[in-house]
């Protein structure tokens, strides 16, 4: 699983997704982000993703966007895991 820091992303490296509830996403996001609902994202993939492209997942603790991305990668998406750490 690939994971890097979100201090070092840019926006021209690919799509951010972070996946926090709604709520929690109009509290505190990167500005860059868009906001897709883990649960959302997860039955929904096909419709919200390219395998063509490259996308950043994150959420404020860590642990869906690590689940999100173990599920995504194993569907064959180019999706890296994005951290506050």
């Amino acid at each position: 699983m690939k994971r890097l820091n979100i201090k070092d992303y840019h926006k021209s490296m690919g799509i951010l997704i972070d996946i926090q509830h709604p709520l929690d996403y109009k509290t505190y996001h990167h500005p860059d982000s868009i906001n897709i609902p883990y649960e959302t994202l997860l039955l929904n993939y096909r419709k919200y993703l390219d395998k063509e492209k490259p996308y950043f997942i994150v959420c404020n603790k860590g642990t869906k966007s690590r689940k999100a991305v173990a599920i995504l990668e194993f569907y064959g998406y180019n999706v890296t895991q994005l951290s506050y750490e």
